[in-house]
């Protein structure tokens, strides 16, 4: 009997030794994965709290753990809105996951921790002057629409899809339908993840027509000049075609994810990845290559105070969209990639703008012709992927490999997209004078496709 205690109190003891090192290791050096799903949920949880103002717990719950990895159950967050930060870990101690609030430029993951490097800048930044009390575009006020057949489109869960938040309808230059999910209202900014890509195209689009920027120069960053990827242009990163090595993958340890969740400086890690196919031969969809545009025009701005603010004065500003806020990493690049916030309304303003090619109230903010050029299909593309970061296909959302998205949909032949993550789009269509606004959570694997929502529009807007 002794010595059978003596064994269970050995094993007792061995077995509070190895939680002990466990705890540990997971403290000290917590696997990619912890790390990953922590500043993900800190990132997220911060941006929609201080940005959106909505309620951490919810935006837990609902944004980062229904639809994620299974790790990001177990992950807990703190808010402190005094400090404008907040940690997460997994159960609160693992992970170490940190993200701060900079006024005016939104959240930031902070995966070393330090915070001072992350105020991206010294300079006050004023709030936009509010609207005037003008219909939309002008103002913000909409007018009830007198369209036919609107509302009932609108009104029909099939149309907007599982877990719509926001959809806005624009024809003729004026907003005829719009409805939001409930918690969500048109005021309130959403994350258009990947729409933000072409907002990127369109900043570089207001460099070029300065002069400042030429899509065709090489050359592009220090280290490059000594192999093949000094022959890469801004021209192919616009047309996702440099060739460089990066996995695009998500719901794992990639060069995605830890780009921007391990990663202070995004841009310095994208461009220190190795060239592996011949540059302008192959299509590979990339954020770290529109990260590294984004810091390419931030250079190309010259001054770094003067580039935090350009995205306000050359597009936001002129185009009312006076809740926009871009986002940058911790150390002062835009993720032009991933990280933009804006109401639908406002989205739907940058729609328009692309509708009219670059021209708004009259005046030319992009060079001529610049956004026929971002819908010319990149030739490496296989007519999927536009020059200047816009998709000439509605999402894929189930569609097997190598097959058209928009197979079954009666859509028109000049309707060209910007889509984000988890079911974010907008869809232009020129000849219909037609812009649809769909944001929401609905991850692909649900399977829904705004083609459905377009079609039904265009058809029913004639």
């Amino acid at each position: 009997m002794r010595i059978a205690l003596k064994i269970a109190k050995w094993l007792a003891g061995l077995a509070v030794v190895g939680l002990v090192g466990l705890a540990a290791w997971l403290y000290f050096a917590p696997p990619a994965m912890i790390r990953v799903a922590a500043g993900y949920s800190a990132k997220i949880v911060c941006s929609s709290v201080f940005v959106a103002g909505r309620n951490a717990a919810d935006v837990l719950q609902a944004d980062v753990q229904a639809p994620g990895h299974p790790i990001l159950k177990l992950i807990n967050v703190v808010v402190d809105e005094s400090a404008g930060t907040v940690s997460a870990g997994l159960f609160g101690l693992f992970g170490k996951g940190l993200a701060v609030d900079r006024t005016g430029f939104g959240c930031a993951a902070v995966p070393d921790g330090d915070l001072a490097s992350a105020q991206v800048t010294d300079i006050a930044i004023q709030p936009p002057a509010p609207l005037p009390d003008e219909i939309w575009p002008e103002g913000n006020r909409v007018e009830p629409s007198q369209a036919p057949g609107i509302a009932a489109i609108l009104d029909d869960p099939a149309m907007t899809g599982p877990g719509m938040r926001a959809v806005v309808v624009v024809r003729d230059g004026r907003i005829v339908g719009e409805r939001y999910g409930d918690g969500f209202s048109a005021e309130t900014p959403l994350l258009g993840w990947s729409i933000a890509k072409s907002v990127t195209a369109a900043i570089i689009g207001t460099l070029v027509k300065e002069g400042r920027m030429d899509v065709n120069r090489r050359g592009l960053f220090e280290g490059w000049t000594d192999d093949g990827r000094a022959e890469i242009s801004v021209a192919d990163l616009m047309a996702m075609s440099g060739g460089l090595e990066f996995n695009e993958n998500y719901g794992d340890v990639t060069d995605v994810t830890r780009m921007l969740y391990l990663e202070p400086d995004m841009a310095g890690f994208a461009a220190a990845k190795p060239l592996v196919r011949p540059v302008g031969t192959t299509f590979s969809y990339s954020s770290g290559t529109t990260v590294l545009l984004s810091r390419l025009w931030q250079d190309a701005v010259g001054d770094p105070d003067q580039a935090l603010i350009w995205p306000r004065e050359a597009l936001f500003g002129p185009l009312g969209m006076v809740s926009a806020v871009m986002e940058t990493d911790a150390r002062g690049t835009f993720v032009g990639s991933s990280y933009m916030y804006a109401t639908a309304r406002d989205w739907a303003r940058f729609g328009q703008f692309l509708a009219q090619d670059g021209v708004w109230n009259g005046e030319e903010l992009l060079p001529p012709d610049f956004v026929a050029w971002m819908r010319e299909p990149a030739p490496a593309s296989e007519g999927e992927f536009g020059r200047g970061q816009v998709w000439l296909h509605g999402p894929v959302a189930g569609t097997p490999r190598g097959e058209d998205p928009d197979a079954g949909f009666n859509l028109p032949d000049d309707a060209f997209w910007l889509l984000g993550h988890d079911g974010q789009s907008v869809a232009i269509v020129p000849s219909k004078r037609l812009v649809v606004v769909r944001l929401g959570l609905t991850p692909s694997k649900l399977g829904y496709k705004p083609q459905v929502l377009l079609e039904a529009l265009a058809k029913g807007t004639e």
